[in-house]
């Protein structure tokens, strides 16, 4: 504390905004009260939660105001600081510490009542000042409250974004604390009132640890300004245990202990929906292609024999209608061909034809395959899938080997026939298709409906319009025109050009049996053109048993004797064709040891002694 002379702060006090309107007199009367302090800098001035006793004046100097290490303003000379120790004994708010060397007018309480009792002029000075106060914290307040108003706009504006955005997100603190979540953050957690509950609780542990791990880097400086993608899918387990799966990316603001993330995720359950869809769709595409590809090559149905051309004309008679047709005839004779050329002369022949194979498909499978299932229907039942008749709606579909669906399954079938309707498994909900239906089969319906392992109503809805395809050893000059023309098909695929068949080889051709039908000629042809050399083929060791043949037409010695080796060759292919014959059927009346005058027992025994396995 300095001694001073009043009359030298006179000036001084008027260009002080607290004192700016009182005059000079009133002043005078001031300096007289005040002492003059000095600090070094670093010196506290007020410490916080004192209670105030002195107003001060800053003559000289700079000081900061402050609450620890946050800077609240700096002050420097003719501004004041602790006014409301004036007016109130209330402990001081903040700290005030010098800034550099500091010379302070001090005022305290007791002399500046007293100047307010005793100088009116004082008074007066002091209560006009206050009162521009009073007006500009009446602007300020006034401006603050629009502002206030624009940003509670703002902030409805924001929250209207942030609400009405499709993916979620969600606002959390270091602590993992939840402080906002938008609508649909609160739908796929399942969770109306999130806020201050932990983020990770909604996460498998796995994407919890590296939420974690990601925060922590952010946290130690590793990342700085973190706005990044989520390295990998997340999975968020809503509260009532709904599984879904997002990918998205999280950010971060603030500084210290004050910073705050912002995940924003996108539920890839609707694009993995979409995917799948169009997986399914590709295959479906691919399936259909293959159909169409399957048994067709360029050669399609050739038939200049009487039988076939009888049958033709029933298939175009057919074809118009939406009748169900039955295709009966050996294996291999080519009633899918059939079933074929029906569906493309019909009108629905811009629709898919779809194929079953009721024989090649597991019994515990074939009415999922049919008619399709609902998620969770059966064990393995992950997804939806639909069945070959929706497939096939308003098209057609090609129920192969018919004679083989299950008995249990036939109801659901004569159903659909009927009423053109199903229920998928596991399903309660009725589906309406619109779907022509071919069958086609090599045993007799009507004799397994007598056995009562086939529904008898089921056949008669099924023999509309019976159609009977002749087998290949009865069509006469067509073995040759076929051969012929799969001898140009699988030279031009195998690369490898042979001649066509010469009159002996056509008759070798036509002698045969053909127990395979058109299947076996097929199979046997591409196998010629694979061994051919030179684009000849020895069509005599092709042909099963053509030797023979050859040997008798050609008028060679009739009582040939035939080594071990080859006799055990011509047993091993007669009772191949045996077995083709009767479709690998070994007992009962129709079964091939009948038909070779055995004991099943001793074809058993034969065909296990001679290593003939039936083709898969």
């Amino acid at each position: 504390m300095t001694n001073h002379n009043p009359e030298q702060f006179v000036d001084f006090l008027s260009s002080v905004t607290f004192f700016s309107d009182v005059s000079k007199k009133s002043l005078l009367q001031l300096s007289k009260h005040l002492k003059v302090e000095t600090y070094d800098k670093k010196d506290c001035i007020i410490n916080k939660g004192e209670v105030g006793d002195a107003m001060y004046v800053i003559l000289k100097g700079e000081v900061k105001v402050h609450d620890k290490e946050h800077l609240y303003i700096k002050l420097s000379s003719s501004e004041c600081f602790g006014e409301y120790a004036l007016i109130d004994d209330e402990p001081r708010s903040a700290s005030v510490t010098a800034l550099e060397e500091t010379t302070l007018l001090k005022l305290g309480t007791r002399h500046f009542v007293e100047l307010i009792s005793t100088d009116r002029g004082f008074a007066m000075g002091i209560l006009s000042v206050l009162i521009k106060r009073h007006r500009e914290l009446d602007i300020i307040q006034e401006s603050l409250t629009v502002s206030k108003r624009e940003l509670e706009i703002a902030n409805s504006k924001m929250m209207g974004l942030i609400n009405g955005a499709m993916d979620a997100i969600i606002m959390f603190d270091s602590n993992f604390r939840i402080v906002l979540a938008n609508a649909s953050a609160k739908d796929i957690l399942q969770n109306a009132d999130v806020n201050q509950r932990n983020v990770l609780f909604f996460f498998e542990d796995e994407d919890a640890k590296m939420l974690e791990d990601l925060v922590a880097s952010n946290a130690e400086g590793k990342v700085d300004n973190m706005n990044t993608y989520l390295p990998k899918v997340v999975k968020v387990i809503g509260s009532q245990e709904r599984e879904t799966l997002n990918e998205g990316t999280i950010s971060s603001y603030g500084t210290g202990q004050e910073i705050y993330y912002t995940l924003i995720l996108r539920s890839i359950e609707e694009r993995l929906q979409a995917e799948t869809k169009i997986s399914r769709l590709t295959n479906q595409t691919k399936y259909l292609q293959e159909e169409i590809k399957e048994l067709t090559n360029d050669y399609g149905i050739i038939g200049q024999d009487k039988s076939m051309r009888n049958l033709l004309k029933l298939v175009e008679q057919v074809a118009g209608t939406s009748a169900t047709v039955l295709i009966q005839g050996e294996t291999g004779t080519g009633k899918e061909l059939v079933a074929r050329a029906i569906h493309k002369a019909s009108n629905r022949a811009e629709r898919p034809l779809i194929r079953v194979n009721c024989g090649a498909i597991p019994e515990n499978l074939i009415e999922s395959e049919l008619f399709g299932h609902e998620k969770g229907a059966f064990t393995g039942a992950t997804a939806s899938r639909k069945g070959r008749f929706l497939l096939a709606d308003n098209g057609t579909i090609f129920l192969d080997e018919i004679g083989e669906l299950p008995l249990a399954l036939q109801p659901k079938l004569l159903r659909v026939i009927q009423e053109g309707e199903f229920d998928p498994v596991g399903s309660s909900n009725t589906i309406k298709v619109n779907v022509r239906i071919i069958a086609a089969t090599h045993r007799d319906l009507f004799d397994l409906s007598n056995e009562g392992k086939f529904r008898e109503d089921l056949f008669y809805r099924l023999n509309v319009f019976p159609l009977q395809v002749p087998a290949l050893r009865e069509r006469g000059k067509d073995i040759c025109l076929i051969a012929n023309q799969m001898i140009r098909q699988y030279g031009k695929n195998l690369n490898k050009a042979v001649a066509k068949l010469s009159k002996e080889e056509e008759k070798l051709f036509r002698e045969y049996h053909w127990p395979g039908n058109v299947r076996e000629l097929q199979n046997l042809v591409e196998r010629a053109i694979i061994v051919s050399q030179h684009g000849e083929v020895d069509w005599l060791r092709i042909i099963p048993n053509s030797n023979l043949t050859a040997s008798a037409s050609s008028g060679m010695e009739a009582e040939r004797i035939f080594s071990a080796e080859e006799w055990l060759e011509m047993e091993r292919a007669n009772i191949r064709r045996a077995l083709r014959h009767t479709n690998w059927k070994i007992s009962g009346e129709k079964g091939a040891a009948s038909l070779l005058g055995l004991k099943p027992t001793t074809l058993t025994s034969k065909i296990k002694a001679l290593g003939i396995t039936r083709p898969i």
